[in-house]
């Protein structure tokens, strides 16, 4: 990247620290500023957050990159290595942000700022799960991104279970869960509609394993017993159903009823009852 005005002057300025006399150059917004041999790293910081927030985003890498170079060895390099991370989020550059993030929390493991950077971290892996309308629903597509920012989410709030980000990590947690859980029981749906009945109730009891208290047992369970009753496994069926109705209630305790119903005394389904596991797609990203 060519070096703007701002950052060649400032340079230019540090090079001269240890002299008697000081530099003035102007930033972007016709601002003025002076270095003397008397200033040091945090007024070289200053200026870069200057250009931070004015949202000068190349005025302030460039001013960041120069703070690292210069002042290596003080905690406002360690501070413009976590700006410059912050810069990427800001502008949305979500995987960007991400390994910078994660950069800092490698080198600087023992800074009072891990904490910041991890949340961060864990919230550009939440925002860069890709919802746009134009893509097949969520629970169709690949759910890589997904898994890690479950991961690094989940690690976050055991690190630091009394953070002043723990509401907004637990609402992002509780979001991805729902996405995952979703996913794994739109692939059983899928393997149900194609009679692999052993396929799916593993996807079923993956979930049910992996993420409890999702808020989706009911549906999964639902849908187990669905499964169930086509492999012909009634009295499985049977107790999964009445599990169902005894520890959840709710509208899918109405339809695990319903089977019951259809199942009669004898425990085979009469008749069938309204599919509990919603349309199946084609194609889903296993």
């Amino acid at each position: 990247m060519r070096p703007t005005a701002a950052v060649l002057a400032l340079a230019g300025c540090l090079a001269a620290l240890g002299g008697l006399v000081g530099c003035d150059f102007e930033l972007n917004d016709g601002r003025t500023a002076t270095l003397t041999y008397t200033e040091d790293a945090q007024a070289a910081y200053n200026e870069a957050m200057a250009a931070f927030d004015a949202k000068d985003w190349e005025d302030a890498r460039a001013l960041f990159s120069e703070v690292k170079r210069r002042f290596a060895y003080s905690r406002y390099a360690r501070l413009a290595d976590l700006r410059i991370a912050d810069l990427e989020f800001e502008q949305g550059k979500y995987p960007e942000a991400i390994s910078a993030y994660r950069a800092f929390i490698q080198e600087h493991r023992t800074d009072r700022n891990v904490e910041y950077a991890k949340y961060r971290m864990a919230k550009s892996l939440f925002l860069d799960i890709d919802d746009t309308v134009f893509l097949p629903p969520a629970e169709e597509r690949d759910q890589a991104t997904t898994i890690e920012a479950h991961r690094e989410i989940r690690t976050f709030l055991r690190q630091f279970p009394r953070s002043r980000y723990r509401e907004d990590a637990a609402y992002m947690l509780e979001v991805v869960t729902g996405r995952l859980v979703r996913h794994e029981l739109y692939v059983a749906r899928y393997y149900l509609k194609e009679d692999v009945f052993d396929a799916a109730i593993a996807r079923i009891d993956y979930a049910l394993r992996t993420f409890p208290g999702s808020g989706l047992d009911a549906e999964a369970l639902v849908l187990k017993g669905e499964t169930l009753l086509k492999m012909k496994k009634p009295d499985e069926a049977r107790a999964v159903f009445e599990s169902v109705i005894r520890d959840f209630g709710g509208p899918f305790a109405v339809t695990a009823r319903r089977f019951l119903d259809e199942m009669g005394p004898g425990g085979q389904r009469r008749a069938p009852a309204k599919a509990a596991s919603g349309p199946a797609r084609s194609g889903p990203q296993l």
